[in-house]
């Protein structure tokens, strides 16, 4: 039997680099719901009392930044100094300039259409060049590994029973982290739970620890997966008061990690936030794990990685490459065939199939971009899996 360990973690809406992606997705979203073909690449940084916004928009949009920065900041629940960021108070700085005519040169008008190909999907071309991977497999009902799903419960958990009321003296900033244990391939048990909380100033650190141990941990994680032996290491620095901006330097796009697959699978190095769907670093991403999940869901593989590599400018990506980990039950080849069959990632095709010209970025920010499928992203549908199937095995 062979066994091995594998650690994902995940962080809550208010940890300060997740602050900074959701005012930046919030604004490609306001941006979005006025001009559906807004072009956006923002960024945003906060610190202690402060948050700037910078990159590139190019939109007949009126957008309200401060108005946006201020009340994400609210939602999230930094609204008073005590919790060190007030979104209230704090100030804000905008530094955005229109896309680049270099770069829109050969977004609006592809390599492909330039030399006149017909296609519709040809007209617009990659807005970078860069590799984006998909993932899928079939160690949780979400067809997601399971350290990033149990990592994501936990955060999520947390933010809950801190806006219920229910743990009340919890604050927006936090973290988890779970170690899975894995033999001969498959998750069996959990080792380790780490959950790192942001908590008010007067509370006994070790009621935290058995409020979060029996309200968080064990209400979140699937009891079968919790043994005698694992470990919970609760606020192990024993205190934290001080988080969110006022704790640490945020800024868009830092937690990809965090965004995708927990570490279990490469990452081409993109963000996400605040990028539209001509951006295929995001896109891509989105549309690559769409044929992984399918084809998981279709029984072809119990695990599926998607390799796309892209060139700025040009519409058809230069690399799509299947890798099943040999847990394909039939030929490489013919899942490859049908993925290119059923799956098209020029980028006008993505943004059409998957509806990236509507304002659902915002609901994408925290606790991954996969898996989520209680938001009716168009990316965890298996909707092709029964024709991936009967074309397969020819039933």
């Amino acid at each position: 039997m062979k066994r091995r360990l594998f650690t994902s973690e995940s962080v809550t809406e208010g940890h300060p680099d997740k602050v900074c992606d959701k005012i930046s997705d919030s604004v490609l979203d306001a941006a979005l719901a006025q001009d559906p073909y807004s072009r956006v690449a923002l960024e945003t940084c906060c610190n202690t009392g402060f948050a700037l916004l910078s990159g590139e928009i190019t939109s007949s949009a009126d957008i309200d930044y401060e108005g946006i920065v201020r009340k994400t900041v609210l939602d999230i629940g930094y609204d008073s100094e005590e919790k060190g960021f007030d979104g209230n108070t704090c100030a804000v700085e905008v530094r955005v300039d229109g896309q680049s005519p270099d770069i829109a040169m050969g977004v609006d008008k592809s390599a492909e259409s330039k030399s006149g190909q017909s296609d519709r999907y040809d007209l617009i071309g990659a807005g970078d060049q860069g590799m984006v991977f998909g993932f899928a497999c079939n160690e949780t009902p979400q067809l997601m590994p399971a350290p990033i799903t149990y990592a994501h419960s936990l955060t999520a958990r947390l933010a809950a029973v801190r806006k219920s009321g229910e743990l009340g003296y919890l604050r927006p900033d936090g973290k988890a982290q779970v170690t899975v244990v894995y033999e001969d391939g498959r998750p069996v048990g959990v080792d380790t739970v780490v959950v790192s909380a942001q908590h008010a100033a007067d509370v006994d650190i070790e009621r935290l620890r058995r409020d979060i141990e029996e309200h968080v941990i064990r209400a979140a994680l699937p009891s079968h997966m919790l043994t005698g032996k694992t470990r919970f290491l609760i606020n192990p620095t024993g205190r934290f008061v001080v988080g969110g901006p006022h704790g640490d330097c945020g800024l868009t796009g830092r937690k990809i990690i965090v965004d995708t697959y927990g570490g279990y699978c490469p990452h081409g190095g993109g963000a996400f936030s605040g990028k539209d769907g001509t951006k295929v670093d995001r896109s891509a991403c989105y549309m690559a794990r769409y044929a992984c999940k399918n084809v998981v869901a279709a029984g072809l593989a119990d695990s599926c990685r998607l390799d796309v590599a892209y060139a700025i400018g040009v519409a058809r990506p230069v690399q799509i490459q299947v890798e099943t980990f040999g847990t394909n039950k039939v030929d490489e080849d013919t899942i490859a065939a049908l993925v290119a069959k059923h799956f098209d990632f020029r980028p006008q095709a993505i943004i059409d199939v998957l509806g990236l010209r509507r304002p659902v970025f915002s609901e994408t920010t925290n606790y991954g971009h996969f898996g989520r499928e209680d938001r009716g992203f168009k990316w965890e549908d298996t909707d092709v899996a029964d024709k991936l199937r009967a074309e397969a095995f020819g039933r």
